[in-house]
């Protein structure tokens, strides 16, 4: 069977903003099986944004998983995303699991992933998905070259450079910006 393949996301940090932002592209082999997918879930009245990226079934448990952790940890998303990882490696049924996320607050962004990662980028950039790489040197160069963008426009033009390279990702962009 073949597997579905999706998605560039991306977060940034930048002069006290953090934004985070999807393309809505759900590609199966060669053939693209929904192009309007949300990537992107407000949590906490918009405190959190998260954004996942491979598997939809899988990242939506996840994100409930996270959330279960969110009120275990008196909302304390870093302490969370820890405890939310450790269980992704090393519970029988959630090791299965493929997807990747990123969580944001106003202090952090984090990857997290089913090896038990839980990574705080550097640049205050975090990407994933398949157009991640593309995505991650556009908003590189915007950071040093046009630091006069807001985190959200970083976000889209990221998101639309990562679209006119990456076949799995497209221009159908969703992007949420992290509330104080």
């Amino acid at each position: 069977m073949e597997r579905l393949k999706s998605t560039t996301v991306v977060a940034i940090r930048h002069e006290g903003q953090v934004a985070i932002g999807a393309d809505g592209q759900a590609t199966l082999g060669n053939t693209i099986a929904k192009s309007s997918v949300n990537k992107i879930r407000k949590l906490q009245g918009g405190k959190i944004v998260t954004g996942f990226a491979g598997s939809t079934a899988d990242a939506f448990t996840l994100l409930e998983k996270f959330e279960e952790k969110l009120g275990a940890y008196s909302n304390n998303m870093k302490r969370a995303a820890v405890e939310l990882a450790k269980d992704w490696r090393t519970d029988r049924m959630l090791s299965k699991l493929e997807a990747m996320m990123i969580v944001a607050d106003e202090m952090d962004i984090l990857i997290l992933s089913g090896t038990g990662d839980v990574i705080e980028p550097d640049l205050g950039i975090a990407t994933i998905g398949s157009g991640s790489m593309y995505a991650q040197a556009a908003a590189r160069a915007m950071k040093k070259y046009a630091p006069q963008l807001t985190a959200e426009e970083m976000v889209r033009e990221s998101l639309s450079i990562a679209a006119d390279i990456c076949i799995y990702t497209n221009h159908n962009l969703i992007i949420e910006k992290v509330n104080g």
